[in-house]
């Protein structure tokens, strides 16, 4: 009886659900996080009359034939890359990006990483990093004397500095896109790594075409809709139910067989 292992396959479809779903739910306050959706595909078919096929000599075709699924398999999860809310924090160094892109991070290995988790902070030398320490590119160093930082929407950053008239500009941030961001591969810490399937990154300027621009004393929250996802989680639970009855009632009936005389 192929229904204990279709249903089987189904449990564990939903089960993989519930752990995306819940995955979301957990960073509901992450900043910058980009929620999740599992995608599933149905298995192969056995054919038990292949449509099509010649009913008879005369040239008579089977209009839609006997096919009998095996269960189902996730097909993906896919990262939803629609921009959150921008909450005010009145944090100079909170940074969010309204649009499209990422900041690129160099990780102690020297290789590239991206965010969309803009708090940024200072190191000891005044060059400003993510909270674990990592630079954000290109390196921009606050000078020790700054009394006030001002970051322009193309992400030009000035400072204040006493006996001095007139701002001075110290750096200027930069924005990485992609062609596929929801190929991007998340690390943990708010980081991701580029990969074949999310293309080349392309730097440019903040506000200009393809680009977002740089909102100072903002940050993006997680694009998660708990009512959605609480949502998705009971109609999760529901098909997982429904499946565990198949295999119960499949035992009934495969016990009913055995049962025979």
């Amino acid at each position: 009886m192929k229904a204990l292992s279709i249903a089987a396959t189904g449990m564990l479809a939903q089960q993989l659900n519930v752990e995306v779903i819940s995955n979301n739910i957990a960073n509901m306050n992450t900043t910058g996080f980009k929620r999740q959706r599992a995608e599933f595909q149905d298995l192969l078919y056995q054919n038990i009359e292949r449509v099509g096929a010649a009913s008879s000599d005369t040239g008579t075709i089977i209009p839609s034939g006997i096919q009998i699924g095996v269960g189902v398999k996730a097909g993906g999860v896919y990262r939803i890359t629609e921009q959150g809310e921008l909450v005010n924090t009145n944090t100079p160094l909170d940074l969010a990006i309204n649009g499209s892109g990422y900041f690129r991070v160099i990780l102690p290995s020297g290789e590239d990483a991206f965010t969309r988790a803009g708090s940024f902070q200072l190191s000891p030398t005044g060059e400003v990093v993510t909270p674990e320490g990592y630079t954000v590119a290109p390196g921009i160093t606050i000078p020790l004397e700054a009394r006030d930082i001002s970051i322009n929407e193309q992400g030009e950053v000035s400072v204040k500095i006493d006996g001095q008239i007139d701002p001075q500009v110290v750096g200027q941030f930069e924005l990485v896109t992609f062609p596929n961001p929801a190929g991007l591969e998340a690390t943990g810490q708010n980081l991701f790594l580029e990969t074949p399937a999310s293309g080349s990154q392309t730097i440019g300027t903040p506000g200009t075409d393809g680009y977002g621009s740089i909102v100072q004393g903002f940050l993006e929250t997680a694009n998660v809709n708990s009512v959605a996802e609480i949502t998705s989680l009971i109609t999760a639970q529901r098909a997982y139910e429904m499946n565990s009855k198949v295999i119960s009632t499949a035992d009934e009936m495969m016990s009913v067989t055995s049962n025979l005389r």
